[in-house]
């Protein structure tokens, strides 16, 4: 009875793992899909900490010519500096498809 028992809970604990796994896969490919440069106001919004003030400014930055690299975006939006720029790329935000690299402001890949 004990090794029915503990083979049942292996089973169980490795179906959880899978499901765990499959859900943080899919909010990676969810959060991955979000560049500066051609995300909508509502694809902004939905990386955390970007509220309709913030996706508005990079918006209007990016109408007048679309952002270079991330050094650009922290540049020419205001109120986003290094440290919120690492918080948006852990995010899942991208500028040209590169994630923020701290200190250098340039692209990564």
């Amino acid at each position: 009875m004990r090794g029915a028992h503990a083979g049942f809970a292996g089973l169980s604990m490795r179906r959880a793992i899978a499901c765990v796994a499959l859900a943080v896969m899919a909010l990676g490919a969810c959060a991955a899909g979000v560049d500066a440069n051609t995300a909508s106001q509502a694809e902004l919004e939905q990386i955390t900490g970007i509220g309709p003030s913030v996706a508005v400014r990079i918006l209007d930055a990016r109408r007048k010519r679309p952002f270079d690299d991330w050094r650009d975006m922290i540049g020419r939006v205001g109120g986003i500096g290094e440290r919120s720029a690492a918080k948006f790329s852990a995010a899942g935000l991208t500028v040209n498809g590169a994630s923020y690299r701290a200190g250098a402001a340039g692209p990564t890949q």
